[in-house]
């Protein structure tokens, strides 16, 4: 047998073919590994992130609880304070009176009536559409004019 003959034998073609195909399959067995590696890596990482991620925020969320705890206390503490004490008193009446002045017939609408004009009349007088109006000065009179009261009113009683 020649070597010509082994050349054109089918047998030789087949292993030449098969060969040809096996590298092929190698070279694409071993491409998957490489890129397998690269995506395990990359996995990893983007675990590791996550994962340092969630730490902070858990961290974040814990430091936030703590606060919030501090602040509910600190409120708290607050609102025993007298000044706070009077204030919040003084919400709970302005409401029971709310609550009261709707459930009692005819006067509520009245006084809902006049205090809402009240309060439209305060605003244009902070706005500066109309002069400023006080009632109680009248009774009572302008931190001056008490002065000046006080002192005739002593001298007066002196005499």
């Amino acid at each position: 047998m020649t070597t010509k003959d082994i050349l054109l034998n089918h047998f030789t073609w087949g292993l030449a073919l098969g060969l040809v195909f096996a590298l092929l399959a190698l070279y694409q067995v071993l491409k998957l590994k490489i890129e397998l590696k690269r995506f395990k890596r990359h996995l990893s990482d983007k675990l590791e992130i996550e994962a340092d991620s969630m730490k902070k925020i858990k961290s974040e969320q814990e430091a936030l609880r703590r606060e919030n705890e501090n602040l509910r206390v600190k409120n708290a503490s607050l609102n025993e304070l007298p000044d706070r004490k009077n204030q919040r008193d003084l919400e709970i009446f302005a409401r029971a009176e709310k609550r009261v002045m709707v459930s009692v017939p005819g006067f509520a609408s009245v006084w809902e009536n006049a205090k809402n004009a009240a309060v439209a009349e305060i605003e244009e007088e902070e706005s500066g559409k109309s002069a400023p109006r006080h009632v109680f000065s009248r009774w009572f009179g302008s931190p001056g004019k008490e002065e000046k009261t006080l002192s005739e009113t002593d001298g007066k009683l002196l005499q």
